[in-house]
């Protein structure tokens, strides 16, 4: 049995992608739901009847447990849970980390996770605090490897999962993804997260997953280790995620609250049940809050909402518009909002790995003029080929003595007018210009002026936009035009 993952639609770094292992196939981004076999609000057969494709349970649960250990080494855990798509099990390693009592070892839990008939194992890994020093992430990094080491000595890289920890630090993050890869691990889930999205941390959060990216191989399946929550799965897809596994459908419903894409909501809050899924037409709110098995019905309910969110994002790959998807989702809550704008930093970084062309460019505020797209189309006007007087018109109409006459199309700048039809001019919905606009388009006027220093460039601006156009160009003749 083997991992392998082959890339099939991107946008941004975010992947549809066909996760093989053995001879079963997920597609993804996929989210594996967290299943204890003490606690089934929702059955493993139930997930799969909703399109579930993969789960995660923990090992040192099943091998702890007097009702489950032997007849899971019996009879295996596909069997004991009634589910036929790709089981991972987890090891141990955050009962340990907030416990501090669990004496399994590394060699002790691969041992048992193979027994036990698991597809993605995963070693006894050190979930480092994000409030740790360097020095004890650098300590406990080390000892991470070390044991995926024994346990590539053990049983091989093929149904391994290379875990990539280093705390808050960036270089310890590119540290352990590249080590992960060099092993020729496919699977790397990015570990210890969960404190900062608990405190929404979500600027953290972008740091150390783009951190980890640099380190991993593109072609590595990248988990993002106890992510739940549908309102960050977006931003954590278009970072290069491609799995999520969280029980934040059952601990949710569990505390009596109700997930929506944007947030949660006690249900208490609610006089409305704001989903078209079984649960919410079939209930009103009062009729939920009393019901005995309240908690049962919050389960499946998060859990719909979940998938959805995850198939809503595939679907948003496919058609190009991600980027639409993560702002919407980012002003759901300002610290969202934080780590939407921290990725944006790393544009130049995405760019490369963005495709070439989308569905559309919808315009959808200040933060847009830093997409990759933009950028993307900045690089390109450097291939451009005019003549030695160039006149950019954000006006429309040209003035004669000028070799090219090109137009202007904020945020991207300028084009000439043969790329009218094409992506992403001829794809682009903006509203009135506005300050961001217009200064974005002007950075791509700077572009062409120097990628082209053999040109001498001149740009026709309304009356209002003059000062602005300005200030952003010095040295470039700015020309005022009736307004």
């Amino acid at each position: 049995m083997s991992i392998r993952f082959e890339v099939k639609e991107k946008d941004i770094a975010g992947r549809i992608g066909h996760l093989k292992v053995g001879q079963k196939t997920v597609t993804t981004p996929v989210l594996l739901p967290v299943v204890n076999p003490h606690l089934p609000l929702v059955t493993p057969r139930e997930m799969q009847d909703m399109g579930v494709q993969a789960l995660i349970t923990n090992a040192y649960i099943f091998r702890t447990s007097d009702r489950f250990r032997d007849i899971a080494l019996q009879d295996g855990l596909h069997r004991v849970l009634g589910f036929d798509g790709v089981i991972m099990t987890d090891s141990g390693a955050f009962q340990q980390s907030v416990y501090g009592d669990v004496t399994l070892s590394n060699r002790e839990t691969i041992e048992f996770q193979q027994a036990i008939g698991s597809e993605i194992l995963v070693p006894m890994d050190i979930p480092t605090s994000p409030s740790a020093s360097r020095e004890t992430a650098a300590q406990e990094l080390g000892e991470t490897m070390r044991r995926l080491r024994e346990a590539v000595e053990m049983v091989g890289t093929e149904r391994l999962a290379g875990p990539v920890q280093g705390g808050s630090f960036p270089d310890l993050r590119e540290q352990a993804g590249t080590a992960v890869s060099g092993m020729g691990i496919a699977f790397a889930p990015i570990g210890a997260v969960v404190p900062l999205m608990e405190q929404y941390r979500y600027r953290d959060l972008v740091r150390v997953v783009m951190a980890a990216k640099r380190g991993l191989s593109p072609s590595a399946c990248v988990h993002l280790f106890g992510a739940g929550h549908p309102s960050m799965f977006a931003l954590a897809v278009a970072m290069g995620c491609d799995a999520f596994d969280s029980a934040a459908y059952a601990l949710f419903a569990k505390d009596g609250r109700y997930l929506t894409p944007w947030g949660s909501w006690h249900l208490e809050e609610l006089s409305e049940l704001p989903c078209p899924c079984r649960v919410c037409r079939d209930h009103t709110t009062r009729e939920l809050r009393e019901d005995p098995e309240r908690e049962r019905l919050l389960a499946i309910h998060n859990l719909q909402v979940t998938l959805a969110e995850i198939a809503r994002i595939r679907q948003a790959i496919q058609d190009g518009v991600l980027w639409e998807l993560v702002d919407e989702r980012c002003r759901s809550h300002p610290r969202l909002l934080e780590g939407y704008r921290e990725l944006l930093g790393y544009t130049e970084t995405l760019a490369p790995l963005d495709r070439a062309t989308k569905r559309r460019f919808f315009y959808r505020g200040d933060e847009s003029c830093q997409r990759t797209e933009v950028i993307r189309y900045r690089e390109q006007l450097a291939n451009l080929t005019p003549g030695p007087k160039v006149l950019v018109t954000l006006t429309g109409e040209g003035l004669p003595g000028y070799t090219d006459i090109l137009l202007f199309r904020p945020p991207f700048g300028p084009y000439p007018r043969e790329l009218s039809e094409t992506f992403p001019i001829g794809q682009t919905e903006i509203p009135a210009w506005d300050r961001a606009l217009v200064s974005a388009g002007c950075e791509g006027i700077r572009r062409l002026a120097e990628t082209h220093p053999e040109c001498i460039v001149t740009v026709l601006s309304p009356s209002r936009w003059a000062d602005l156009t300005r200030a952003i160009l010095p040295g470039i003749e700015v020309i005022d035009a009736p307004d």
